[in-house]
């Protein structure tokens, strides 16, 4: 009897076939496949958000299709075979967790925290590579808000970091008023963009302070915003009117009618 990953795998070598595949799978690359792959990472999350389990069943499929799609570009280039990708990451969890399967224990979550990045450091050096930074190896293809707080992680590792958020909110506050200056001495689009990033940076820290995640915390804010600007359009349309027609009062007006009735 095969197990269902073995059905998946034999599916996803049959759509590969070159004679008899479809041809759409056969023509795929590594390269056109990772944006499907990142889409279904964020629609995992998405479902997890809205406590949606069943949806969350068919997003776990579809994110384990795309691991199955590259192990199969991979096994037919004579690189590595879904079963390498299950080994190795195997190896990796025992490895990275000595307290678990090991005998080492840890003082804290933050000596955990940096046997962790000792450990991944001892990886790429075993792999050859030459950067002995505190922030190497860490992903230039993140989401650049995730990258941010993995950057100020391991900078906080190595004592880097404020002691609490309420430096971070000083600094926040300070960021803000750089950014003003440029506002009002005319500003280039390049000085601009260099005085926001420090707001978006500083922000990514404060949310790690708290312990918050950046990338649902922003997902939770776009909801909102939709559900809102939706209901603004709901109000317009039972007015017979488009919400475009108000004015920028008018919308304000509705925008804070929502608010107070449906949060």
């Amino acid at each position: 009897m095969t197990r269902p990953v073995d059905d998946l795998i034999a599916i996803m070598a049959r759509l590969r076939d070159p004679e008899n595949g479809c041809p759409w799978d056969v023509k795929q690359s590594f390269a056109t496949i990772a944006p499907y792959t990142i889409e279904e990472a964020y629609e995992v999350a998405d479902a997890i958000d809205r406590e949606d389990m069943h949806d969350l069943r068919d997003e776990l499929g579809d994110l384990l299709l795309q691991v199955v799609f590259h192990a199969r570009m991979a096994e037919e280039a004579g690189h590595f075979a879904f079963g390498d990708v299950v080994q190795a990451i195997c190896d990796k969890m025992q490895r990275r967790h000595p307290h678990v399967f090991g005998d080492v224990t840890h003082a804290s979550d933050h000596a955990r925290s940096r046997d962790w990045d000792r450990l991944k450091a001892e990886e790429r050096a075993a792999r050859g590579a030459d950067d002995t930074s505190a922030l190497a190896g860490i992903s230039r293809g993140l989401p650049e808000w995730q990258r941010a707080v993995k950057l100020q992680k391991r900078a906080a590792n190595v004592g880097f970091d404020w002691p609490d958020h309420r430096p971070v909110l000083d600094k926040i506050e300070e960021e803000i008023e750089e950014v003003r200056h440029e506002f009002e001495n005319g500003a280039d689009e390049e000085r601009l963009a260099d005085e926001i990033g420090d707001v978006l940076f500083v922000a990514a820290n404060l949310a790690r302070h708290a312990k918050v995640d950046v990338s649902r915390a922003l997902r939770g804010a776009n909801a909102k915003f939709e559900r809102r600007f939706r209901a603004m359009e709901a109000l317009a349309a039972m007015e017979g009117r488009e919400l475009a027609s108000y004015s920028l009062q008018e919308q304000e007006m509705l925008w804070r009618r929502v608010k107070r009735e449906a949060g």
